[in-house]
């Protein structure tokens, strides 16, 4: 306490001498110092803010001021090879993978980025409060090798040297119990250069309190599975940031490379599977009564069972006798999910996409649960048809509904939900699975067009016009709260307020922007802006650039 006294003391002591000596030799007052005469001079921002990032894009010709792909675009491409087996008893999946990677960029890679998203279940690492409670050993990585260099996975980094990183002789990896791991290379991986990785792993599927919960509750006890971000994925490397090294936490979603996915998976004798891409061996898994109806699904609107409840298991509409492998095989897709049950109950009907003809709609579900599914068939084949015509066709070669604990999540070619979320997930087959934007740090790009999309297709479904009148009283609720995030933050990072900031901003900020250019003349901007970054990685810049360009106009003032 004396010290404190003391110190505080010589402190005011130094600043009164300092403030005596400062007036004694300018002994003016600061009332009588003059204003500029200037004023009319100073600096006032009339542009969009850029991030030293997009500067570097457009100098670099990857990306250009009118928002579209530059003449010097790239993006690399990671095509997969998977096989994994699910062993219903003890809930986990034992896998290996082979990720072909394309270093497409002009970049030599002395490291490269995993994404193990399984670790959020882990003890003591960070999750959102959104993520259900169980607790697993998270994602297990058993081997990993790099261009045939096996990664000794236990090996130590070596020691900084005056606070550089030494020259790396022994390639090791950082991170494995972590939702993000780095793999430091002795051999760099060279621009323009086709790499192998290969991992083996093993995770057990989480389960969520009540069976309900967030997007990653993926099991009902041992009954059905749901799995999504179910094995290791190599993270998005683009010419904006590098490497995508933002945490998986649970409520912010992903950012992916496209790529090729051929899926192998190994299930017990009579149950059923579902998932992104196209079934590759039928005849080995599915009754022929059961392939015979799959060719009618797309003869007609109408809704045909392809297996029924009495048709359920092995040796009635399934075959093969013990363990059964599903092949699945996507093109140009970003991520790969799937569902299985010995219960499913398959249902189907079609949509007709303008310039494509008729897609198949199937629907896997639980009997118990069939009042959930009568209209999401008649729901998504609205939602495809509609948002064929507002955006672009439908390009995918199917779409699936499948029930679960994950009622309301979207990934390529499957929508985990039920009637209830159908329109708003099957609007994600277009953002993000075809138009990649990055949902960890822009939520709003893909969920905010979603919700203001939304008002328009249930309008239409209901042959009413349109309104979006409310949407101004709705943010008025929530305005000029001190905890309200601003769109261009991090989703990991949005708190209570997340929803409103990924989800209830954009619809707002289109209506605003139809108000000043007309909804017609922006909605057809849009859809422009879509097919310029169809299977690409837009950016917010990219966006507001294209804006301007498309419509003609100077927005930078909106923006």
């Amino acid at each position: 306490m004396i010290i404190r006294t003391i110190l505080i003391a010589v402190l005011l002591g130094t600043t009164v001498a300092f403030g005596q000596m400062s007036a004694a030799q300018n002994p003016r007052s600061y009332s009588t110092l003059k204003h500029r005469t200037d004023e009319g001079k100073r600096a006032v921002r009339r542009y969009i803010p850029l991030t030293k990032s997009i500067r570097r894009a457009h100098k670099t010709g990857t990306r250009d001021k009118t928002g579209r792909p530059g003449p010097n675009y790239w993006q690399i491409k990671t095509d997969f090879l998977i096989n994994a087996r699910l062993d219903p008893n003890t809930q986990t999946i034992t896998g290996s993978e082979t990720i072909t990677f394309h270093n497409t960029s002009p970049d030599t890679l002395k490291k490269i980025v995993l994404r193990l998203d399984h670790n959020v279940f882990r003890p003591r690492v960070p999750r959102g409060f959104s993520v259900p409670a169980e607790t697993t050993g998270g994602m297990i990585v058993t081997r990993l090798s790099v261009n045939g260099t096996e990664i000794d996975l236990e090996a130590k980094p070596p020691q900084n040297q005056g606070g550089e990183m030494p020259q790396i002789e022994k390639p090791f990896v950082s991170g494995l119990n972590k939702t993000v791991a780095q793999v430091f290379l002795a051999k760099p991986i060279l621009p323009k250069s086709v790499n192998k990785i290969e991992i083996e792993w093993h995770t057990k599927l989480p389960g969520g309190d009540g069976g309900q919960g967030h997007r990653m509750t993926q099991r009902w006890g041992s009954r059905l599975f749901q799995p999504t971000q179910w094995f290791p994925r190599l993270a998005k490397y683009d010419d904006l940031r590098g490497w995508e090294t933002s945490l998986y936490l649970g409520p912010a979603e992903f950012y992916n490379n496209f790529g090729k996915f051929d899926v192998r998976i190994e299930m017990p004798e009579g149950w059923l599977v579902s998932g992104t891409g196209l079934l590759q061996n039928p005849e080995k898994v599915l009754a022929p009564f059961v392939r015979e109806r799959i060719k009618k699904i797309t003869e007609s609107d109408n809704e045909i069972t392809i297996i029924g409840e009495s048709e359920r298991g092995a040796g009635k509409a399934l075959t093969g006798k013990g363990r059964t492998v599903w092949n699945f095989v996507a093109e140009n897709v970003n991520d790969f999910a799937w569902a299985t049950s010995k219960d499913f109950i398959w249902k189907a009907t079609r949509a007709t996409i303008p310039d494509k003809g008729a897609v198949p709609i199937h629907m896997f579900y639980l009997p118990e649960r069939a009042s959930r599914f009568e209209k999401a068939g008649e729901r998504t084949r609205h939602a495809l048809e509609f948002y064929s015509k507002l955006l672009f066709p439908y390009e995918f070669p199917q779409l699936t509904l499948q029930d679960g604990p994950s009622a309301g999540m979207e990934y390529p070619m499957v929508i985990n939900s039920n009637q209830g979320a159908a329109d708003h997930e099957t609007y994600h087959q277009w953002i993000p699975m075809m138009i990649g934007t990055n949902e960890t740090r822009y939520g709003w790009m893909d969920e905010g067009f979603n919700q203001y999309s939304n008002i328009l297709s249930n309008a239409d479904a209901r042959g009413r016009p349109y309104s979006i009148n409310g949407l101004g009283q709705r943010y008025g609720s929530i305005s000029g709260n001190e905890d309200e995030p601003p769109m261009m933050w991090n989703a990991n990072y949005g708190g209570p307020f997340y929803g409103f900031q990924t989800y209830g901003k954009t619809p707002l900020m289109l209506s605003m922007l139809g108000g000043v250019v007309g909804d017609e003349k922006m909605n057809a901007a849009i859809r422009k802006y879509m097919e310029a970054w169809k299977f690409k990685h837009p950016s917010p810049w990219d966006f507001t650039y294209f804006m301007n360009s498309e419509l003609r106009r100077n927005l930078d003032w909106f923006w």
